[in-house]
């Protein structure tokens, strides 16, 4: 529900304010096809049945949704202008490469974890394999990657804005996630980072 409304807010906006930029509804599609990833594939995916959140996280997520779905329809469909030839600019060509590695790396995560557990087991396990090889939070970092990608094909202020807020928001969560597994998994591997391969 909290990212459904993601998209409600996105395409009432976006249809509200529309301009006939080809360009704009091309990555208002890129927009759409991670948060159907995100509210309907995603959460049919994960083995959560049970598991409870806190009213006020949903509700945080509900107000930035708001907010962030309403900035990049506005700027999308009526603000930002693109032109001709835009699909073969240098940030475009860049941004929708890393886009689409970023998308497809967090489902490889995403992945992975899903799958740790196998049917009726419970408890945590370290996860293994791909970037988990370098850090604990390889799904949080290829977001990251598919958001920068999206801010270098916007070239706005609302992409802009976008990407800033994901970083302000998963990397205290991968921080804190390495932490975690440091703690509880004394054979935990030493040289692994949090979020960024070799750095952080």
């Amino acid at each position: 529900m909290m990212e459904a409304w993601a998209l409600l807010t996105f395409w009432s906006v976006y249809f509200y304010f529309f301009n006939n930029n080809s360009y704009s509804l091309f990555f208002a599609i890129l927009y759409t096809l991670h948060y159907i990833h995100r509210s309907f594939i995603f959460p049919l995916r994960t083995h959560t049945k049970g598991k409870q959140m806190p009213v006020f996280i949903a509700l945080s997520a509900l107000i930035f949704n708001s907010i962030n779905a309403s900035l990049i329809a506005y700027y999308l469909s009526d603000v930002s202008v693109y032109p001709e030839n835009y699909f073969i600019k240098w940030n475009f060509v860049v941004g929708l490469i890393l886009f689409v590695c970023g998308f497809l790396g967090n489902y490889k995560s995403d992945d992975i974890l899903i799958n740790l557990r196998k049917p009726g087991e419970k408890g945590y396990k370290i996860p293994s394999g791909f970037l988990f090889k370098y850090i604990s939070c390889p799904n949080h970092f290829c977001e990251i990657i598919e958001w920068l990608g999206y801010m270098l094909m916007l070239s706005n202020i609302a992409g802009i804005a976008f990407f800033v807020w994901t970083v302000a928001n998963l990397l205290p969560r991968a921080l804190h996630h390495h932490r975690w597994y440091k703690q509880n998994f004394k054979d935990y591997p030493s040289d692994r980072k949090a979020v960024l391969p070799y750095i952080i």
